[in-house]
């Protein structure tokens, strides 16, 4: 049931005098106009870009926290990663917490409780997917008065409420409510289903674009499988507006492309934020690979929308054009994040254009009203795997520009090589399995033989759901990537019960080989003597010039682990900044850069805690950092309240409990 807070009432005729008296003083001190953070990534177009300066390069130093906000009270346990940027509106400040449990507004300047809303869902919310904290909460008003917070629930439903009051819209579904398994085309046990979301919904012009997630497809199966859907709604009634089937039903353009027909597929869901032109009247979806994320025995043939971006009507949902980025996938590269939207200058004109980051690392840049790549995309041949009955394309599209940015594929050059012993342990290593370029697939795992496929990077990326942040100045977009190795090996499948498909995925080393063991395989990536496998930088950030479409600057981003510097092997050596691995997303300002370390580390002082870091956007160089207890686990945002400007974003992970954290400068 739902939790109102009081307070805001109750205090509403004093904050109305403190007000008065505020504005009185004003008078004699004019102070900049507030500003607000209204979507996930700062706009529908997500290119975290902010043009407040009052934070800069001269004073980043002085940064000293406003408040924090611990998000272990709400939810049945405490959120250790909380992946949810914050909204700002007229001074209140809006999210999910407690595995998104709940929904919070707070006082933007103070951090104090304005109002708390919670819908038990029971055993249904216990028996969904995509338990994690998600992305948080969409905010919409009509400017005169109607204001709203919209989400979805860990249980699958679209949840409306007034962003005064925190108490459900009546008019909308039923009692502010409308439940997405119902508003479905195809049957689903409402409490079993396979499906849910932990993105934020989008929302242009009055319509609230909503798509699905399920779980991860390693162990796929060829039956009750749900299709991930998008819908779009109208905001004030929660009415369905339009369907879009991401696997097209016979007669829909993209069948042909399902050599086996659709009948028993699912998955192909758009888990990912979505980016929106209003001007266009345009919604571009991200579609992940259908079921089996290893496994495509049973779906022959390149698979439309799998791992496709769609750009469709955003009144209607009508198909206008597609670009498919991989075909028939085998890799869990789906897309993660929301395209950025941008207008940049090609051969002396501006044109409207989208830039996708992905897993792969290729940044796909193209025409968003037509779809055309911005630079050629060449359909490349690819290796093919030895798995019996698996498909195989011929070809892959793969960008000539930008440039990949970062490592893709295992070569005996891209190996640890801090000092030669561990350099000869890591190539004897990778003698145990296929290795080869981008696209090579995964293989079968035979102990006398090869042990499975080496890549990089790894089902997690590369890019992720953070996806990236654009300077519309400069037509600068910043990217951070994360660098590991990742085994995947084909076996045989002799339990029903696990899958019914002949061929199922293992992650992971053989067991008795370094690291980890579960399952008898292991689920972690292949380490030397406890190091990387991998030469660093394991985390980096890079810029890319989208007026030249070439890369204009890479560094590492985080501080050296501490397994790292502390290595006994590594003792007595100078080891460079190796940057961490995490999944981030850069707030770009006026002036600055701002990231933090994803990882705890320990300074020369034995103080555990991360940094949060300002860079030169045009060179990369370290303008400043200031200390947080946690590394950084949603992205930061930036607004301005009487007069002060805030950076705000969420920390925790490992053993650190997740919380906001607030920064601004001293009072002058």
């Amino acid at each position: 049931m739902r939790k109102i807070s009081r307070r805001l009432a109750l205090a509403a005729p004093v904050l109305g005098y403190l007000a008065s008296k505020t504005r009185a003083f004003a008078q004699s001190k004019p102070i900049a106009p507030d500003t607000d953070w209204l979507n996930f990534a700062g706009d529908n177009a997500n290119t975290r870009y902010s043009p407040l300066d009052q934070i800069n390069p001269a004073n980043f130093k002085q940064l000293e926290v406003a408040w924090r906000f611990e998000t272990s009270p709400y939810g049945p346990h405490p959120d250790s990663t909380l992946e949810v940027t914050p909204l700002v509106s007229k001074g209140r400040m809006f999210f999910t917490a407690g595995a998104r449990r709940d929904a919070v507004s707070i006082d933007a300047a103070s951090g104090e409780v304005l109002w708390v809303y919670r819908l038990a869902e029971g055993e249904r919310a216990d028996r969904s997917p995509r338990q994690g904290a998600g992305r948080g909460l969409a905010y919409w008003s009509d400017g005169q008065g109607d204001e709203r917070i919209l989400y979805v629930t860990i249980g699958f439903r679209l949840i409306c409420l007034d962003a005064k009051t925190g108490i459900p819209c009546p008019d909308f579904g039923e009692n502010g409510i409308v439940d997405l398994r119902l508003n479905d085309d195809q049957d689903m046990d409402l409490i079993k289903a396979d499906v849910g979301y932990n993105a934020t919904p989008a929302i242009g012009k009055d319509v609230v674009i909503v798509g699905a997630a399920m779980e991860t497809g390693g162990r796929p199966k060829t039956y009750d499988n749900t299709r991930g859907y998008v819908r779009g709604f109208d905001v004030r009634t929660g009415k369905r507006l339009w369907i879009f089937h991401t696997i097209p039903k016979k007669g829909e353009y993209g069948y042909d492309t399902w050599l086996d027909g659709t009948d028993h597929i699912g998955n192909t869901g758009d888990w990912a934020q979505i980016a929106i032109d209003e001007d266009l009247n345009t919604v571009y979806l991200g579609v992940e690979l259908p079921t089996g994320d290893y496994s495509g025995q049973y779906r022959r043939g390149n698979g439309l929308f799998g791992e496709t971006i769609v750009a469709v009507d955003l009144h209607t949902g009508v198909r206008k054009w597609h670009y498919q980025l991989i075909h028939h996938g085998l890799q869990d590269r789906d897309i993660p994040c929301a395209a950025i939207l941008c207008d940049i200058p090609v051969k002396g004109k501006m044109v409207k254009a989208l830039a996708q980051p992905t897993k792969q690392c290729f940044l796909y840049v193209l025409n968003r009203e037509t779809g055309e790549p911005i630079w050629p995309i060449v359909e490349r041949k690819v290796p093919k795997g030895d798995v019996p009955g698996e498909w195989y394309p011929a070809t892959q599209p793969i960008p000539t520009k930008p440039p990949a940015y970062d490592l893709q594929g295992v070569t005996p050059d891209s190996l640890i090589d801090f000092t030669p012993a561990l350099h000869e342990k890591a190539l004897r290593l990778i003698k145990n399995y296929v290795t080869g370029p981008l696209f090579t697939p995964p293989s079968v795992y035979n102990r006398d033989g090869t042990w499975g496929t080496l890549w990089t990077p790894a089902a997690q990326g590369g890019s992720n759901w953070p996806g990236g942040a654009y300077d519309p100045e400069t037509h600068m977009v910043y990217l951070q990537t994360k660098r590991e190795a990742q085994v995947t090996a084909m076996l045989r499948n002799k339990n029903p019960a696990f899958s019914d498909m002949d061929w199922v995925a293992a992650l992971g080393a053989p067991k008795g080989e370094e690291g980890v063991v579960r399952d008898g395989f292991k689920v972690n990536e292949i380490t030397v003597d406890g190091l990387p496998l991998l030469k660093p930088p394991y985390g980096s950030l890079t810029a890319i010039d989208l007026t030249k479409g070439d890369i204009a600057w890479q560094i590492a981003h985080g501080e050296t682990p501490d397994n790292v510097r502390n290595h006994p092997a590594l003792k007595g050596l100078t080891i460079p900044r190796t940057g961490q691995i995490g999944k981030l997303a850069a707030l770009v300002t006026k002036t600055l850069l701002v990231m933090g370390d994803p990882q705890v580390t320990t300074d020369a002082s034995g103080r555990r805690g991360a940094m949060l870091r300002a860079y030169d956007k045009a060179t990369g160089a370290e303008l400043g950092a200031v200390f947080m207890p946690g590394g950084q686990v949603g992205s930061p945002m930036t607004y301005r309240l009487g007069g002060r400007q805030y950076i705000v974003l969420a920390i925790g992970g490992g053993n650190v409990r997740a919380e906001f954290i607030a920064f601004r400068l001293p009072k002058a």
